[in-house]
């Protein structure tokens, strides 16, 4: 199916993007890496009058090591994301949620940022910034503001974003030597396919790395947005590391999601695999904390 006529811009600066977004309003789509954008217009399901390219806009892109976080840029690939030796032995729960995308050809265009603006409740990266505490910086026509990325999403497709606002940047405060993070997926097929459940957990153990001093563990695909699962995360939180309490959590965790029934998975399948995959998800990020 042929692409309806659209106008096409290509800014040079925010201040310019930002402009074309207040002027154009809905009418308008931003371009990042277009894996989805492109996909949606030749559907039919979004018809912009106007495509705005961020790719000529300096500084939207890259991964570094700056103030204690590592910031990506709203136009990293995913590619490069997995290609990090930064990311790969910092994040290493987001290098697997990265490597899950797609194929190579797709993990070479799509963005991070794109990623979290397209809001799919089962994207493979937002439960894993999740766990890693990242936040979102977002400039627009009336300034900057920067918001944790588990308050970023309202429902599928669906996010805070103001009109004429952009995601900019994604901060991930540089984790801790007692702390390890995981990203766990199931889907019918190992790769090209969505998720049916994914699951991210992260911990931080005291210095005898006997106890939780603090554990994040959140979501994805079974649920309007990524979601934490918090019940699960306060009954581990300033407990003692157990294997019978971390049964429990991932039975909380179970308990906490909302999945539904739909051609891909039944709710009750979608439950079960919560269950495991949080448990997995909880052991490997114990063995990262410890190793």
């Amino acid at each position: 199916m042929t692409l309806q006529p659209f106008d096409y811009l290509e800014p040079k600066s925010l201040d310019e993007a930002n402009a074309a977004l207040g002027e154009y309003g809905s009418k308008a789509a931003l371009l990042a890496g277009g894996t989805d954008l492109l996909v949606m217009m030749k559907s039919r399901i979004v018809n912009p009058k106007v495509v705005v390219n961020l790719k000529r806009i300096p500084g939207l892109g890259g991964i570094a090591a700056e103030n204690g976080n590592i910031r990506l840029g709203t136009l990293t690939s995913f590619l490069t994301i997995t290609n990090s030796t930064l990311i790969r032995a910092r994040l290493p729960a987001l290098a697997e949620a990265a490597g899950w995308l797609g194929s190579v050809q797709t993990r070479y265009q799509a963005t991070v940022g794109g990623n979290q603006c397209r809001a799919a409740p089962s994207a493979d990266s937002p439960p894993a910034l999740i766990v890693l505490g990242a936040q979102v910086h977002l400039v627009g026509l009336e300034g900057a503001r920067t918001v944790p990325l588990d308050e970023f999403f309202t429902g599928p497709g669906q996010t805070i974003l103001a009109p004429g606002e952009i995601l900019t940047e994604i901060r991930v405060p540089t984790p801790t030597s007692a702390s390890g993070a995981a990203y766990l997926r199931h889907s019918v097929r190992p790769l090209m396919d969505l998720a049916i459940v994914n699951v991210a957990a992260a911990v931080v153990l005291d210095e005898e790395g006997r106890s939780f001093t603090d554990v994040r563990i959140a979501l994805g695909a079974v649920a309007p947005t990524p979601m934490r699962a918090q019940k699960a995360e306060a009954a581990l939180r300033g407990q003692a590391v157990d294997e019978h309490l971390l049964d429990q959590a991932a039975e909380l965790a179970a308990g906490e999601a909302q999945p539904i029934s739909d051609v891909r998975s039944s709710a009750e399948y979608r439950r079960a695999m919560v269950r495991l995959l949080t448990r997995r998800a909880l052991d490997r990020a114990l063995a990262r904390a410890n190793g």
